[in-house]
């Protein structure tokens, strides 16, 4: 059974953008990022409200970056973790382009990337991937509301808020999308909504062991394997057990606010491994400083319902491979 994809038409991001929040300026990458909201609170939008905002800006500026119109655009693909990808959706709707709206909570830029590798097979069109993340929505949704106030465990990490838009199309170099590997859905039997890292790393751990297999591969052959988002603990696990002694993998969660303590394990969200990966990875490899690396974002297949029922935390992890053409 074939496992992992290989794409042979090059897909390569044409435009790449970032609309943060404000405490995304304390953000390790955060020179990277385009604009910044200037507050969280708004009296006239709700916190869903905003997180559209986050879409529609990083949208728009992607776009200018690529030169390119909506009606230039094959196909959008993306989602976000607020229910029934709200923002996501009303966001398509200000922008008339056909939409794939898919879920694969913080794994979603992965998979959403994969699909629109898939589309750009078949078109020659360029396609629009949009993902990201809002805190205070996101934690009043899976946790509690921002208003109370509740302490965390060292095991939890911080939401971050962050829309993310990237714009793939054919390419004739690199970087350039070359193989990916679809996640398994893996229960580890945890429920603990503040470890989301020990629920996530045996998807992220199998993940990599069937794309090194399919590959013929070894962690020693890539410059970086960064997941996303495991944060501080659920990197150690996966480290530990794939025997990463030379520091091959690394993960954007635990990166994204460098030393900063407010953070606990470090992010998490929708837009935190995607505003990594179309920044820092991007650049790096535009660079040539890196010439292949493995991105594998995980996700916690969670619901509020499923919360409060007292189940575990189903979780996936779907890989994507970037190479720059020797």
């Amino acid at each position: 059974m074939v496992e992992t994809l290989y794409f042979p038409k090059m897909m390569g991001v044409l435009a790449a953008s970032v609309t943060a929040g404000p405490m995304e300026k304390n953000s390790a990458f955060a020179s990277y990022f385009d604009e910044f909201l200037h507050e969280e609170n708004n009296k006239k939008f709700s916190y869903e409200d905003l997180h559209q905002v986050l879409f529609d800006k990083s949208r728009h500026r992607a776009l200018e970056k690529a030169e390119l119109q909506a009606n230039e655009i094959a196909y959008a693909v993306g989602g976000d973790l607020i229910n029934q990808m709200t923002p996501t959706t009303f966001s398509a709707a200000g922008h008339g382009i056909p939409m794939y709206p898919l879920f694969s909570a913080c794994a979603t830029s992965v998979q959403a990337s994969i699909q629109a590798a898939i589309f750009g097979q078949l078109t020659q069109s360029p396609i629009l991937m949009t993902t990201g993340s809002f805190h205070a929505a996101v934690e009043r949704q899976f946790r509690y509301p921002i208003e109370y106030g509740s302490q965390k465990p060292d095991t939890a990490q911080w939401t971050v808020t962050a829309g993310v838009s990237a714009i793939w199309g054919r390419v004739e170099k690199g970087p350039y999308l070359s193989h990916a590997t679809i996640g398994k859905v893996m229960d580890a039997n945890q429920s603990n909504p503040y470890d989301m890292g020990s629920a996530m790393a045996p998807a992220a751990i199998d993940t990599i062991e069937r794309h090194l297999k399919g590959m013929n591969a070894e962690l020693s052959d890539y410059d970086a394997i960064i997941t996303g988002d495991l944060g501080k603990y659920g990197l150690e696990i996966v480290k530990t057990l794939l025997s990463d002694q030379e520091g091959v993998i690394r993960d954007a969660g635990a990166l994204f606010y460098g030393k900063e303590t407010f953070c606990n394990a470090g992010g998490s969200g929708a837009g935190c491994s995607a505003a990594v990966y179309f920044t820092h990875v991007l650049d790096n490899m535009q660079k040539e400083k890196w010439k292949r690396v493995l991105l594998v974002a995980t996700g916690a297949l969670l619901s509020p319902l499923t919360f409060q029922q007292g189940k575990t935390i189903p979780s996936i992890a779907h890989a994507m491979e970037w190479r720059v053409k020797p």
